[in-house]
């Protein structure tokens, strides 16, 4: 592949991979190093891939494959959700209405693993049993790690986007 050529597609693909790396790690030189991984596994691997309408979701699941290995060094996905210490509440939202930005921004208030579990499930779509073999853990406990982070999310909103929202009907009463 030829070096303009590459530069066109790290351009029209790095700030979509840079979106979805950005769901499973919170370190910018953690996403900026898979970004880099990623297209190098790209380039490198543009022969095997057998549909070119299918690139994107292709290059989207080698930068979600390394985010996964980079938690995997990290994070263990077992840990009871009870045994966690409380993630930092979010200190302000959007009075605008909750938009799906905002409910991504949520979710780095996550524990890791219940943000992984979430992401893998909800937003690529992959089953318990696929994730439980993708980060070496039983269904059980991805489905656990799946109802916390709702349960999680579900708090944040209404603590956060709620309040805000009755707060601020509450002072033009």
């Amino acid at each position: 592949m030829h070096r303009d050529a590459q530069r066109k597609v790290y351009d029209l693909m790095a700030p979509k991979l840079y979106h979805t790396c950005k769901r499973y790690l919170k370190s910018e030189e953690e996403i900026e190093e898979v970004i880099a991984d990623a297209f190098f596994t790209i380039f490198t691997k543009l022969d095997q891939l057998k549909e070119s309408k299918a690139f994107e979701a292709w290059a989207r699941k080698i930068a979600v494959n390394i985010c996964l290995l980079t938690l995997k060094r990290k994070v263990n996905f077992n840990i009871y959700i009870e045994d966690m210490a409380r993630s930092a509440e979010p200190s302000e939202m959007h009075d605008t209405g909750l938009e799906e930005e905002d409910l991504l921004n949520l979710l780095t208030y996550l524990p890791e693993g219940c943000r992984t579990v979430f992401n893998l499930f909800a937003i690529e779509g992959f089953s318990h049993k696929e994730i439980a073999v993708m980060l070496n853990i039983s269904e059980g406990t991805s489905k656990s790690q799946l109802n916390a982070s709702r349960s999680k999310l579900k708090e944040l909103v209404n603590n956060v986007y709620y309040q805000n929202e009755k707060n601020s009907h509450g002072k033009s009463r």
